[in-house]
């Protein structure tokens, strides 16, 4: 389940990786890699109901700190970053691959969205990213890497994507501003565009199939890239081999890893 590396490249960094939901998750590819590459990781899951999914992730990562996390309930951020600066006292860096839109929201117009749908996608979706890095900066003493995850439908009309392309276009932009404040701490940031994947949430997209196809199609290895080659992309980010790349999507298609 681990990926056997003989570098531990990441050995003594601490992580939070936010967004695992299942073994199909774009975070789980992350944490998987992450742990080979020797780094302790804090994750958490949404609710009780996604608990019994997350656990034996958590454990076959041997994490210390597994704790909920909703986005949409007050305090239950706050609270994984209390119990971090307890225990560790410092974070390396921190994956933030959540997102969300209320289905009249996700599967209705632009233009017909209602402010209710409109809040809680870009709360969700973006505004998270923003409180996540506030809070992990006084942790990252001594510089970090941030990671949130994009999608192309961010800089171009994409059918069925709908709000959510307004959320990743806000989200990429909160990426360089970030990037440019927290860049003189030594703190990267990136936004991670890996293109579709067939995760399980993906998969509610309507005609998600036919989105994949096309999208191989145009991949230049004519193939699209996995979780494990998210994961491999983003361990070698958190290094500090990688610490002069910072501040602007990275865009990874068909296994080539291109700074944009």
């Amino acid at each position: 389940m681990i990926p056997t590396v003989k570098a531990k490249l990441l050995d003594g960094k601490k992580g939070l990786v936010v967004g695992i939901a299942n073994e199909q998750s774009i975070a789980w590819g992350c944490a998987a890699a992450f742990r080979a590459f020797g780094a302790d990781l804090a994750v958490t899951y949404l609710n009780d109901k996604a608990k019994k999914h997350v656990d034996p992730l958590a454990r076959a990562l041997e994490s210390p700190i597994v704790m909920p996390l909703d986005a949409r309930v007050p305090g239950q951020m706050e609270a994984v970053f209390e119990r971090i600066t307890k225990e560790w006292g410092k974070l390396d860096f921190v994956v933030h691959s959540i997102a969300f839109a209320p289905q009249q929201a996700l599967h209705g117009r632009v233009v017909d969205v209602p402010l209710d749908g409109f809040l809680t996608t870009m709360h969700v979706s973006c505004w998270t990213f923003l409180r996540m890095a506030q809070l992990a900066e006084p942790l990252m003493k001594k510089g970090g890497t941030l990671f949130t995850m994009t999608y192309y439908g961010s800089r171009t009309v994409v059918k069925n994507y709908n709000i959510m392309g307004v959320a990743k276009a806000a989200l990429e932009s909160a990426v360089r501003y970030v990037s440019a404040e927290l860049g003189p701490k030594g703190i990267r940031v990136h936004a991670i565009s890996p293109g579709p994947l067939a995760t399980r949430a993906a998969s509610g997209i309507p005609e998600f199939d036919k989105l994949l196809e096309k999208a191989k199609a145009k991949a230049p290895a004519r193939s699209l890239v996995s979780i494990e080659d998210v994961g491999a992309a983003t361990a070698f980010l958190a290094h500090d081999v990688a610490r002069l790349i910072t501040g602007d999507t990275i865009y990874i298609d068909g296994g080539y890893h291109v700074v944009d």
